[in-house]
This record gives structure tokens, sequence and C-alpha cells, in this order.
């Protein structure tokens, strides 16, 4: 049995994985910031290709002002 790598599919993951690296920051920063403890944890413990930190930035983040 012979398998060959096929190094196409990494064009498809590495977009995703700098895309979810980015939302993933930028939520767990807010969400520390705001102390959301949580949030953060659900972030760290979940990878949802940058559902979950957009979700938390548009939907449920602390306003301060």
């Amino acid at each position: 049995m012979n398998i060959q790598f096929d190094p196409t599919w990494f064009i498809w993951l590495l977009p995703l994985i700098i895309w979810d690296g980015v939302w993933k920051a930028i939520g767990l920063w807010k969400s520390a910031k705001n102390n959301q403890l949580a949030w953060f944890i659900s972030m760290i413990i979940f990878n949802t290709a940058g559902i979950l930190p957009i979700i938390y930035i548009y939907f449920f983040q602390k306003n301060k002002k």
C-alpha cells in the first residue's frame, strides 16, 4: 500500500490557521481585559475557526464607556 503526501491541502489549511489565530488573539485579549474568565477559558479550549471569538467580540463583550 503506497500512500503519497499531497501538499495542496496545506494551501487551504494555512489561511484558516491564520484566520483563527488572529481572531482568537483579539478575543482572548479583550476577554482578559474585561475580566471575563469563562469566555477566556472557552476560547482557549474550543477551536472554532474564529467563530467563537467573533461571537464574543460582537455580542458579549462588555462595553466600557
